[in-house]
C-alpha cells in the first residue's frame, strides 16, 4: 500500500526531531568533554574528573543509542 501524503510528511517529521535530539545530546556530550579537559588543564581536580566521566560514561552512550 501506498503511503499518503499525511502519513510521509509526518514520518519525515518524526525523523527530523530525532535528529536533532540525537545531534544535541552529542553537542552536550562534547561541550561536557571540552569543560572537563580544559578544567583539567588548569588543574582541576573536583570537577575535571566529574564533567569527564559524565561525558565519557553517561553522555556519551546515550548519545549512541538514541
Amino acid at each position: 500500500m501506498a503511503e499518503s501524503e499525511a502519513e510521509k510528511a509526518q514520518t519525515s517529521f518524526i525523523g527530523t526531531r530525532s535528529r536533532s535530539r540525537s545531534i544535541a545530546l552529542w553537542a552536550v556530550a562534547l561541550v561536557t568533554i571540552a569543560l572537563g579537559f580544559a578544567d583539567l588543564a588548569r588543574g582541576g581536580t573536583t570537577i575535571a574528573p566529574v564533567l569527564l566521566v559524565l561525558g565519557y560514561c553517561v553522555l556519551v552512550p546515550i548519545a549512541i543509542l538514541k
